[in-house]
């Protein structure tokens, strides 16, 4: 089983880097995990945020393979504290796909034609993050997840 998180855009901050780059080691010491940083559409400050959306689905489309089990990321979708993700991402393990992917879009959210395919939509928190800020909350979640799972102390109950 692969995981891998989608992102739009790049990440920009020093310390965002460095943090992501960390869990994505350790992440990697349970499970081939992986971070794809897809282009922003070219022109897109210039698009509607309906156009930018359906831009954005379309690169992210193009990524899917069979077999996915596609994520998203977006603070409207539902809440799970960090026993009951560990618990979710093992049902996804057993369920037969060959990757997870994870997805989080540009800051407009996902066009509908994306949220179609999409197997569940995950929240983080109720609260807005920034994009950048996303990626180093869901490694470490993902991370804490696997420790989770494996009986591991980083989790504290």
């Amino acid at each position: 089983m692969k995981v891998r998180l989608l992102l739009i855009g790049k990440t920009e901050e020093d310390f965002l880097k460095s943090g992501i780059r960390d869990y994505e080691i350790r992440v990697n010491r349970y499970l081939p995990f992986d971070i794809l940083e897809l282009p922003v559409p070219k022109n897109s400050a210039s698009l509607s945020q309906g156009e930018q959306k359906k831009r954005e689905s379309e690169l992210i489309m193009r990524q899917f393979q069979q077999g996915d089990c596609i994520i998203l990321l977006d603070e409207r979708g539902t809440e799970m504290r960090s026993v009951e993700f560990s618990e979710f991402l093992n049902k996804q393990f057993v369920a037969g796909f060959k990757r997870i992917l994870f997805i989080v879009g540009g800051p407009y959210g996902f066009d509908p034609s994306l949220k179609k395919q999409a197997s569940f939509i995950l929240s983080l928190s109720k609260m807005t993050f920034s994009h950048q800020m996303v990626r180093l909350f869901f490694t470490e979640q993902l991370y804490r997840a696997l420790t989770i799972l494996k009986g591991e102390s980083y989790h504290h109950e």
